[in-house]
């Protein structure tokens, strides 16, 4: 008989899980025996994660979620504890941007003095709004019996990227967030982090394309010279962060990026 697995009888619910980091995460979370609800804007990306972890033997139900939308990300919390009974593990991945009448895969550089407010605007609702009202949807399911919370940031607004000001400060305001939550929530046992990814993901790939020689400018000064895999380097930490071996850890910036905010 092999281990018990390390998020055994658990319930976790991972937003952008239908593809990239999001699904890198769901896929090993299940593997390591939790009940997966895989959110994603893509009801077409959650049934094909679901689908994945299902023939590996894997829990896990879709979830169609657009975490710019209050009501949505209300919701699929309280579908997570409506299905499988609890909520021990919430992992707030997802980010869009463009506007919401055009969300985009990425974003596109365009200058401070010029930033659309319709932009900032939905770039702040799916990164820091969906992150903020799952987390206050699932405080209710982790105050009796703890919890952990994961969510992202990016080395773009530690160091304040040039042409991203929307997605700076989202993922700042979104670090900000979490060390309130840590602060006050640790007497619940409830653990809040964050990790700052540098990843081969389909938005990397997109930029690549976009811009080849940016891509490889920014790739060559990574210390370990590489981007991380989403399934060998980053989705491994995210699932540290949820287990108990990290109980003590809390209101921390993990920067899983091979090196690249050595300088910050």
């Amino acid at each position: 008989m092999g281990r018990p697995g390390r998020l055994a009888g658990q319930t976790a619910i991972v937003t952008g899980a239908g593809r990239g980091l999001g699904r890198a995460i769901a896929e090993l979370y299940a593997r390591e025996g939790a009940r997966v609800v895989v959110a994603s804007r893509s009801a077409l990306g959650c049934a094909a994660a679901v689908k994945s972890i299902e023939a590996a033997g894997g829990t896990a139900i879709a979830k169609p979620t657009n975490v710019g939308v209050k009501s949505d990300v209300v919701d699929m919390v309280g579908f997570a504890v409506e299905t499988y009974g609890s909520l021990d593990v919430l992992v707030n991945n997802a980010q869009s941007w463009g506007t919401r009448e055009q969300p985009t895969g990425l974003p596109v550089p365009t200058p401070l003095e010029s930033f659309d407010d319709a932009e900032l605007e939905w770039t702040f609702d799916t990164g820091f709004r969906g992150t903020f009202w799952a987390m206050q949807a699932a405080f209710p399911h982790m105050r009796e019996r703890g919890g952990r919370i994961i969510n992202f940031a990016s080395g773009y607004g530690v160091i304040g990227n040039a042409g991203t000001v929307g997605y700076n400060i989202t993922k700042e305001a979104v670090r900000a967030l979490t060390r309130t939550a840590a602060r006050e929530w640790a007497r619940y046992a409830i653990t809040a982090n964050v990790v700052a990814p540098t990843a081969r993901t389909d938005s990397a790939d997109e930029i690549e394309r976009a811009n080849p020689d940016g891509m490889a400018a920014a790739i060559a000064a990574i210390p370990m010279g590489r981007l991380g895999d989403p399934r060998l380097d980053i989705a491994p930490a995210v699932l540290f962060l949820a287990t108990d071996d990290a109980r003590y850890v809390t209101g921390q910036t993990l920067g899983v990026d091979g090196g690249s905010l050595l300088h910050a």
